[in-house]
């Protein structure tokens, strides 16, 4: 059995590269060469010059514009480092084990980079985390989480990640305090 390797239409002319607008006519050209079956698509005109018409098969069409692609996502997945700066911005405390996870998750992924660590007068270690593409500084709380409650925190975090709702990050963060 032989496989036969034939392209799919294109969006332009084979001949002057015009390329086809929604609902204008063209045709298409099959036939078989020495590299195998080989198609072309035409525009009018330049079909009108083709001198071999009787060579392969051919068909005429009407070129439609593919229609752009679904969302398929109704809600759009927030990536980490915009939730981060979101969550950031809101100065809210009880949130602060999220936004620690978040900035480690980009630290590793070397989007962020630990640059100092200070400790406030009330004990409280502030992460100085510097962006590498665009220098600037993100000042994180630290909030020392115990091993027991780091997987309900990352949960949260893959929650909003994916779209599910803050109200629950703000309970699994408020675990820790």
């Amino acid at each position: 059995m032989q496989d036969w390797d034939i392209k799919s239409r294109t969006d332009l002319c084979g001949v002057c590269q015009k390329f086809f607008e929604d609902q204008e006519v063209f045709f298409s050209r099959l036939y078989f060469g020495t590299e195998g079956y080989m198609r072309y698509e035409y525009c009018p005109r330049c079909w009108d010059l083709v001198e071999d018409k009787d060579v392969g098969s051919f068909w005429k069409s009407i070129f439609l514009v593919p229609p752009p692609p679904e969302n398929k996502e109704p809600v759009q997945k927030e990536t980490a480092e915009s939730l981060l700066r979101r969550l950031v911005e809101t100065d809210d405390t009880t949130i602060r084990n999220t936004i620690y996870i978040l900035a480690v998750m980009l630290e590793r992924k070397r989007i962020l980079q630990e640059q100092h660590v200070e400790t406030r007068a009330d004990g409280i270690k502030i992460r100085v985390y510097e962006h590498k593409k665009t220098n600037e500084t993100f000042l994180i709380p630290d909030p020392v989480l115990q091993l027991r409650q780091l997987e309900m925190v990352q949960e949260e975090v893959v929650a909003m990640l994916s779209g599910g709702k803050e109200e629950v990050a703000q309970g699994a963060a408020s675990v820790g305090q």
